[in-house]
């Protein structure tokens, strides 16, 4: 076969099959053709033309046998081609030296040689194809030389076109091995750009989830931990704050209960459910003892923006209950304006060094969110001067 012969996918063998069958016509056409020429010429005799009816009989069994497989199968044996090949020739031979006629089958063998064959054998099948029936027939029958002109100049004109058939059916051949390369290509892109993106989609999914289990349940459950052990050094000498402790505990446990009902019904959170941000931030607030402060006009915004509202002052409250100490105090301010919203959640607790490396998934989990939505978390903290976290998120303008 050609060396640019392509490896067909299914329905690429589906068309080659369909554009096959036009192949098989087109030979069964000229055969038929070529025999009906050969019987009905007045010249030789009628055994000579019989033979030469025969001899092309057998052109057909050797095709259908032989010829179909090795011409259909892209990337065939070329061994197995050149015995094809070799078996036509040897078929067309002798029904081209006895009758002239016979010649016209050479335009249905000459596509085949370029199918089956490298160039180099494919012009040398098709020298041998147009040029011995003619010099065959000449010492055979030593017609005249006008004859003789007459067949040599049909001979080369055949040739001619053999050669420039078969570089058109070359081209092709080439032509459809890169174009069925680059399909296969990029069906094997679609899928790796399919398998990153669901990978993609899935990693998104999963960092969604860090951070809101970590900005509710995480925290919930800390907080209850740390309910425990207050209760637990109460017990024995402070009942009433045990009480209220266990109470709060009841409460945190419900909270946590309904975000997790929240996060597996894909709602929104507990707190916003049903309510505006302002009333959502206030009661996070209270369960940290915090004051909260609202300026400018209250209005809806986004449901992804108010989230990311409500959970960077959760993170941020959740990190003055862990880290402020004891005695630390915390104040959240909620600032609309007219085209961006602040939260800042301020503590009057022991501070720490901002530049200094920290463990933790909060306050990075915090800048992700943020950035979600092009705004901006900052941190402002030092040794003994507490913290101030302040979340800047831009407001879309209405429509």
């Amino acid at each position: 076969m050609s060396e640019a012969a392509p490896s067909a996918g299914p329905r690429e063998a589906n068309t080659w099959d369909r554009s096959f069958r036009l192949w098989d016509s087109y030979f069964g056409v000229v055969w038929l053709g070529t025999l009906v020429f050969v019987l009905g010429t007045a010249e030789p005799g009628w055994t000579v033309r019989l033979a030469a009816a025969a001899a092309l009989v057998l052109l057909v069994p050797w095709y259908v046998v032989h010829g179909r497989g090795v011409l259909m199968s892209e990337g065939a044996d070329e061994r197995r081609a050149l015995v094809y090949i070799t078996g036509t020739v040897l078929l067309f031979l002798p029904p081209g030296v006895l009758v002239g006629e016979t010649r016209l089958m050479t335009f249905a063998l000459i596509p085949q040689c370029f199918i089956a064959l490298r160039m180099r054998r494919a012009l040398v099948a098709v020298v041998v194809i147009n040029i011995a029936p003619v010099a065959g027939w000449a010492l055979l029958w030593r017609p005249s030389s006008q004859d003789v002109f007459y067949n040599s100049v049909f001979a080369v004109v055949t040739l001619v076109f053999a050669v420039a058939i078969g570089s058109w059916t070359i081209r092709i051949i080439e032509q459809s091995s890169e174009r069925a390369e680059l399909i296969a290509q990029l069906d094997a892109s679609r899928e790796e750009v399919a398998l990153l993106s669901a990978e993609r989609g899935a990693l998104a999914e999963r960092e969604r989830m860090s951070r809101e289990i970590h900005d509710t349940l995480a925290q919930g459950f800390t907080s209850v931990l740390m309910l425990v052990q207050a209760v637990e050094a109460e017990l024995s000498r402070d009942l009433p704050t045990a009480r209220r402790h266990l109470e709060l505990m009841e409460a945190t446990a419900r909270q946590n209960l309904a975000e997790a009902r929240a996060l597996v019904a894909g709602r929104a959170p507990a707190d916003l459910d049903g309510g505006s941000l302002p009333d959502a931030l206030r009661r996070v607030a209270a369960r940290h003892d915090a004051a909260l402060g609202v300026t400018g006009e209250v209005r809806a915004l986004p449901p992804g923006l108010e989230v990311v509202a409500l959970r960077s002052c959760q993170e941020a409250l959740a990190n003055v209950r862990k880290h402020a100490g004891p005695d630390a105090s915390a104040r959240v301010a909620l600032a609309y304006a007219e085209g961006s919203l602040t939260v800042a959640v301020r503590d009057t607790g022991c501070g720490f060094d901002p530049g200094a490396p920290h463990e933790g998934y909060g306050l990075p989990g915090l800048r992700a969110r943020a950035a979600e939505f092009g705004g901006t978390a900052e941190v402002t903290s030092g040794p003994g001067r507490g913290t101030t976290v302040t979340v800047l998120l831009p407001i879309p303008e209405r429509t």
